[in-house]
């Protein structure tokens, strides 16, 4: 299924999609849950463009290749590329949009490429390792460090978030991202997911949120 950025009311995006731009273990108790150490510097890695997919109408998984696990982020759009050492005001007038996503990854997969210290590309990349539900606009939320976010799997809470617990908040997240390598419009950032991670099934119901603003159901096909 082909994605195109939109907002909830249905109004498309014309930013074409980027790459997906990730955090590893921006919460504490997501980097305890797996018996990972809390990183030093911000753990980054990126997802090809090609491994997005949208929530609506339901997703696959690559079920033959090992377990494949829910992590449940805030997704930021960006509208408007940065690079070198954009300042907190160029990071806010940048962000289109915010959004639940999933980042799905092959759990027996990515261990195996830790063991080796290999990177995570092949547990993350795959096609339809990244899930996303429409976008609200930007002004939604005034104070970016008190976004909540939330995953019901099966109707049970499964995780309950908050980027007020996040390590490294979303705008000097971004500034780091972009000090590193260009960011441009129609790239998303995935800023972590909190504890509570785990597999996925088919058949499963999901429901994705930032709660008070957002619900998107979905399903593993």
């Amino acid at each position: 299924m082909s994605y195109q950025h939109q907002y909830a009311d249905g109004t498309h995006i014309h930013f074409p999609l980027g790459k997906v731009v990730c955090i590893g273990r921006n919460y504490a108790e997501h980097a305890h849950e797996l018996n990972n150490p809390i990183p030093t510097e911000p753990l980054l890695f990126i997802k090809p463009g090609s491994c997005v997919v949208p929530a609506d109408g339901g997703f696959k998984i690559p079920a033959e290749r090992g377990a494949v696990h829910y992590e449940t982020e805030i997704a930021v759009l960006l509208g408007k590329a940065l690079s070198t050492q954009p300042s907190e005001e160029e990071v806010l007038d940048a962000i289109s949009g915010f959004a639940p996503a999933l980042d799905l990854t092959l759990r027996d997969v990515q261990a195996r490429l830790k063991e080796k210290g290999l990177p995570w590309e092949l547990a993350k990349s795959f096609d339809g390792a990244c899930v996303l539900a429409p976008f609200v606009a930007a002004g939604t939320f005034p104070d970016l460090t008190d976004i909540p976010v939330r995953l019901t799997l099966n109707g049970e809470v499964r995780q309950d978030g908050s980027s007020a617990l996040m390590l490294n908040p979303i705008v000097p997240m971004i500034q780091h991202m972009a000090a590193q390598f260009s960011l441009l419009a129609g790239d998303v950032i995935l800023t972590g997911t909190p504890a509570g991670v785990g597999p996925l099934a088919s058949g499963d119901e999901l429901v994705l949120e930032l709660p008070g603003t957002l619900r998107v159901q979905t399903r593993v096909l």
